[in-house]
């Protein structure tokens, strides 16, 4: 028979984090706009305090003083106070998919229970999925854009350097990378989003084609073709169109929703990606704007790259729901080889000219 005292720590944990759950949910919905989300977030609230019910239960007396969940949890549920965004529900995907595990692996977990979590899990996953879809966009050129300024301008500022100039012309041609790129980037993610959009308008279906619907011919009609051509199976069109044919009165849309993924706009996009990549432009010059020189200015740079890389391809993983260390060692190694690829070329730039 299992140690009292251990089995009783662990059932207390499990409702500690179950509660911890459940107000992290509570506050999430708070938070939304969206009375769809709020009334999904607040149905997960309560199953798991209904899970919650259930440690308690099997403690009895022994439930004792209100524990505190697990600190990953306790952080979750401040972010959720504070924020209530998509970056937040995707931090709750990963905490779902762990609790689905732990629960799997529990003696005292009932198998209602370990199937809750698993569709708990989905849920979130479908919530976040509406809040990336969102911020797509956006968030996309601030990722590239920071990406792009961290890793470029390091790699201009090092083969620069290794080409043998001073300190001083190192900076200049930092800060006019900087202000390049930024503008570069900005232009180019304007004309890029608004070409993307006018491609997609182009491929909407036209509004106008819902006042012909009362006028086919139901014997002989095409309305099915229009399905057909936008990605139903033959089956599929045919039952659409009958559905649509017999409720002419209605007006219905005969051809279906296909939104594309949001692309967000282009002066967000570009403002975005002028910021961000900026930003990240401007930490390889840093060291040198302090007065720092030579390899000591060399070395900060590549750090505070580095820190920079790690911090965006976690941040990138959170937000995809993957392992965020490993996205940010990911984006370190791509950042630092092309960096020590441009500084190796300056150098032998910098020999051939010597």
């Amino acid at each position: 028979m299992p140690d009292l005292d251990a089995t009783t720590r662990r059932r207390r944990k499990r409702l500690a984090d179950e509660r911890a759950e459940a107000r992290v949910y509570r506050d999430l919905a708070s938070r939304r706009s969206s009375e769809d989300e709020r009334e999904i977030l607040l149905g997960l609230a309560e199953a798991e305090e209904r899970h919650a019910a259930h440690w308690q239960a099997l403690l009895g007396d022994e439930v004792g003083p209100a524990a505190r969940g697990d600190v990953r949890l306790r952080l979750l549920a401040l972010l959720a106070r504070r924020f209530g965004s998509v970056f937040v529900l995707a931090l709750a995907q990963r905490a779902e998919g762990r609790a689905s595990q732990d629960a799997a692996a529990d003696v005292d977990t009932t198998p209602a229970m370990v199937a809750d979590e698993r569709v708990h899990a989905e849920v979130v996953r479908g919530l976040a999925a509406r809040g990336r879809e969102q911020a797509s966009g956006t968030f996309r050129a601030a990722v590239f854009g920071a990406n792009d300024g961290l890793v470029s301008n390091l790699a201009l500022v090092l083969g620069v350097s290794g080409g043998g100039v001073g300190a001083g012309t190192v900076l200049l041609t930092g800060l006019a990378g900087l202000l390049s790129g930024a503008l570069s980037m900005g232009a180019g993610e304007y004309i890029s989003v608004r070409s993307q959009r006018e491609l997609l308008a182009a491929s909407a279906p036209d509004p106008a084609s819902r006042r012909v619907v009362p006028d086919l011919d139901i014997e002989a009609n095409e309305l099915a073709l229009v399905y057909r051509a936008r990605g139903m199976s033959t089956e599929d069109a045919q039952r659409q169109a009958e559905a649509v044919l017999r409720g002419t009165d209605a007006r219905p849309d005969p051809v279906p929703d296909t939104r594309h993924e949001v692309v967000g706009t282009g002066l967000g996009a570009a403002v975005s990606s002028f910021a961000f990549f900026a930003s990240g432009a401007a930490i390889p010059v840093l060291p040198f704007l302090v007065g720092l020189e030579g390899p000591p200015a060399l070395v900060a740079a590549m750090v505070l790259v580095g820190l920079g890389l790690l911090l965006t391809g976690a941040t990138v993983g959170v937000l995809s729901g993957g392992p965020p260390l490993r996205r940010g060692l990911r984006q370190l190694a791509i950042g630092a080889g092309a960096a020590a690829l441009t500084y190796l070329l300056g150098l032998l730039v910098g020999g051939m000219v010597g």
